[in-house]
C-alpha cells in the first residue's frame, strides 16, 4: 500500500513537471511571436526624412533627402542594377580620351571617349594613375591601326563591362552631335548656324565669371546632423549666372533648408539628375522656369547666391557664397529618394568642362542674363517625339 501511494507520488510530480516544463516553453513561443513581425512580401516601408521629396544631394549624407520607399528591401536586392560607382577618372585622362573621340569622328575607325576610359579604369581597378593615360593611348592606337579590335581586348578583362556601363551613365549625354550658332565673322554680332561634333556639355559657370573651389566631396557637414558633403562647392559672386551642364527637364525647382533655393534636372535618359542649390535670394531662376520645362545644355538657368540653411525661406544663411553642385546617378527609379542613391565626385569632371564655358549677356530691361549662342541638341528633338506635347524651351 505503502509502496503503491510511492507510484502514484511520484507519476503526479512527473505530470506537474511536464505542465510547467510545456507552459515556460509556450510562453517563450508566444514572447517571440510578439517580438519578430514579419511584413508581408507586397507592404510597403515608408521612410521619411526631415526633407522634401525631390532632391538628396546634401541631405542623408547630403543637404537634402526625403527617404521614401516604396519597395520591400528584399525585392530591391532581387533587382539586377548598379548599385555603387566611384568615379575617379582626371581631367588628363578625359581630355585624352576626348581627343581621340572628336580626332576619329569621321575616321574609318571611330573610337569612343567612353569605351576608352572604361578600359582604363579596368586596368587599373577603377584608379586613374598616370600608366592610365597610356593605357588610353595604347588601345587608342591598337585600335586605329586595326591590330586588333575592342571586343578582342576587353574579352576578358574584368570589370569593363561594369566600368563601360557605370561611366555611359554619368558621360553619356556630353560629347555628340549638335548645331550652335557662330558669328559670321569675328567681330560680328550676326550670326549663323553651324553644325559641330563634340562636347556639348557646359561647366556650371557662365564664362567670364570668376570661381574657386577644391575637391570637397566627401567633406563633413554640420547643419542638422553630421553628414557627408556629397557635391562640389563652386565659390563665386552673387548673381553670376548659373549654366545647365546638360539638355533635360526641370524635375525639382523650390526651396529647401539645405539647399536654399534649388534646381534640378534630370537628362532625358534618366540616368543622371544635376542639382544646383544655394541660388540667390530674391531672384533665384530664370524666370521662366518652372517644374516640367525643357532646358538645353547652355541655358542660364540660375543665379549664385548663399540660400539655405534655414527653415524660413528665402533665407541666406550660408557664410560663402557658392554654387552647390551634385550629380546622382540613377539605374533604377528606387535609387532616386532612398538609402541607396549613388553621388559622385564631379570635381574633375567640372575641371574637364572648363574647356566649354558659356557666353553670356545681360537683358537690362529684365535683369535677366542669357547666353548670346543658342544650340540645336538632336536630344532635345528626340525626347519631344516621346511626350504628346512638349512644355516649351525657356526663352
Amino acid at each position: 500500500m505503502i509502496k503503491s501511494s510511492a507510484i502514484k507520488h511520484s507519476i503526479m510530480s512527473v505530470m506537474v513537471l511536464i505542465l510547467v516544463i510545456f507552459s515556460a516553453l509556450m510562453q517563450h513561443n508566444i514572447a517571440w511571436k510578439s517580438t519578430y513581425t514579419f511584413a508581408p512580401e507586397n507592404s510597403e516601408n515608408m521612410e521619411t526624412n526631415q526633407e522634401g521629396t525631390d532632391d538628396n544631394s546634401e541631405m542623408n549624407s547630403t543637404e537634402e533627402n526625403t527617404n521614401t520607399e516604396t519597395e520591400n528591401a528584399t525585392e530591391t536586392e532581387k533587382k539586377d542594377y548598379i548599385k555603387w560607382v566611384d568615379f575617379n577618372a582626371t581631367e588628363s585622362a578625359m581630355s585624352l580620351a576626348y581627343k581621340y573621340d572628336v580626332e576619329s569622328h569621321t575616321s574609318e575607325v571611330k573610337l569612343n571617349w567612353i569605351e576608352l576610359l572604361a578600359y582604363a579604369a579596368a586596368k587599373n581597378g577603377g584608379n586613374f594613375p598616370q600608366k592610365a593615360n597610356k593605357d588610353i593611348s595604347t588601345l587608342a592606337e591598337k585600335l586605329k591601326n586595326k591590330e586588333d579590335t575592342l571586343e578582342s581586348i576587353t574579352k576578358d578583362l574584368k570589370y569593363y563591362k561594369y566600368f563601360l556601363e557605370a561611366y555611359t551613365a554619368i558621360l553619356g549625354g556630353m560629347v555628340g552631335e549638335y548645331e550652335i550658332e557662330v558669328p559670321v565673322e569675328e567681330g560680328s554680332e550676326e550670326k549663323k548656324w553651324e553644325k559641330k561634333y563634340g562636347l556639348k556639355a557646359f561647366l556650371p559657370i557662365a564664362k567670364g565669371f570668376p570661381y574657386s573651389g577644391y575637391d570637397d566631396f566627401g567633406v563633413s557637414r554640420e547643419y542638422g546632423f553630421t553628414r557627408k558633403h556629397l557635391g562640389h562647392d563652386m565659390m563665386g559672386q552673387t548673381g553670376t549666372p548659373i549654366i545647365a551642364v546638360e539638355s533635360g527637364y526641370v524635375e525639382a525647382l523650390g526651396w529647401n533648408q539645405y539647399g536654399g533655393w534649388r534646381i534640378g534636372i534630370r537628362s532625358f535618359d534618366k540616368k543622371r539628375y544635376y542639382y544646383y542649390a544655394h541660388l540667390r535670394q530674391n531672384f533665384p531662376y530664370n524666370k521662366s522656369l518652372k517644374e516640367g520645362s525643357i532646358v538645353q545644355a547652355g541655358d542660364v538657368i540660375g543665379y549664385l547666391g548663399h540660400t539655405g540653411y534655414s527653415t524660413k525661406e528665402n533665407t541666406n544663411n550660408i557664410k560663402t557664397p557658392h554654387l552647390h553642385f551634385g550629380l546622382q546617378l540613377i539605374f533604377d527609379e528606387s535609387q532616386k529618394e532612398s538609402t541607396n542613391e549613388i553621388w559622385i565626385d564631379c570635381y574633375q569632371l567640372t575641371k574637364f568642362l572648363y574647356k566649354n564655358r558659356c557666353q553670356t549677356a545681360k537683358n537690362v530691361e529684365t535683369k535677366e542674363w542669357y547666353r548670346i549662342y543658342n544650340i540645336k541638341d538632336p536630344l532635345v528633338d528626340e525626347y519631344l517625339k516621346t511626350i504628346d506635347s512638349g512644355p516649351g524651351l525657356p526663352q
